[in-house]
């Protein structure tokens, strides 16, 4: 039997607009509205992104303390929330490190890519991924192809890089127009990583849920949600981010795949 599946929503990612669809959550109310809905769903946890007033992409510590609070306010403990620090062409690596240790949040998502840079030494990933570990921030780290996989690897040998309670995101795809995302594309990873850290993907376009349902019978997890995917498995317009989560609910069960609670996500990740 397989580890009780983790389903992640992303609800609104840096780049989504209300143009694209009026439920994509750009305030810390409206994340917390869509938190709620997605835990009643299945969700274990939530990735999100937050905002300026004009709606484009922001890392700010007070921002993601508002975001987190209105979270906490709907669900309590019951989601684990994770930030981010997406660069979306806006941010350097510096800043990206700086808001994580400002904010010293339960979760976040790190880009290998962003920060592995040549003006960020070696010396100073080692500081902040030891900053992560000592602080017992539960860390996802975001690999878009097997490239990055080795990336990771190498730093983990090399011991730049320390030993702890790690989570990965494959991404399947990329950011661009009309991006679509097939189980397949899960195969290189697979084959490049170790296996020594449990593993999530997240995809794009309609074929999302397809993606998903292969991780979780190949014992990953899976990130679903308007940040990646507006669509239903059938190729109709999801009318939430709940709906999307529901799949992967539906999904898990007929492989017969418990879901975790956040709890089952604390107790496998943090110290």
């Amino acid at each position: 039997m397989h580890s009780p599946l983790i389903v992640t929503v992303a609800p609104n990612g840096a780049y989504k607009t209300k143009a694209q669809h009026p439920q994509v959550p750009l305030t810390a109310q409206e994340l917390a509205q869509t938190a709620k809905a997605c835990l009643d769903a299945g969700a274990a946890m939530i990735h999100a992104h937050v905002r300026q007033a004009d709606g484009k992409h922001l890392l700010d510590a007070h921002a993601y303390r508002e975001a987190t609070a209105a979270i906490r306010q709907a669900v309590g403990q019951e989601l684990v929330v994770q930030i981010t620090t997406e660069a979306a062409q806006v941010y350097q690596p510096h800043v990206q490190m700086q808001v994580v240790r400002e904010v010293t949040p339960e979760a976040v998502s790190v880009g290998l890519r962003e920060i592995v840079k040549p003006e960020v030494s070696e010396t100073e990933i080692e500081s902040f991924f030891t900053w992560l570990k000592n602080s017992n921030v539960m860390t996802q780290i975001i690999l878009y192809d097997v490239a990055d996989v080795q990336t990771w690897q190498r730093l983990r040998a090399q011991g730049v890089i320390p030993d702890n309670r790690w989570f990965l995101l494959f991404v399947l795809g990329r950011y661009a127009v009309g991006q679509t995302s097939s189980p397949s594309d899960l195969l290189p990873f697979l084959a490049a990583d170790d296996g020594a850290y449990p593993w999530a993907m997240c995809a794009f376009g309609p074929q999302e849920n397809a993606c998903a349902m292969a991780a979780a019978s190949l014992g990953g997890h899976a990130r679903v949600g308007f940040e990646n995917n507006l669509f239903l498995k059938d190729g109709s317009h999801a009318p939430d981010n709940a709906a999307l989560v529901a799949q992967v609910a539906q999904g898990a069960q007929a492989l017969g795949r418990p879901l975790a609670c956040a709890d089952d996500v604390r107790r496998l990740f943090l110290n």
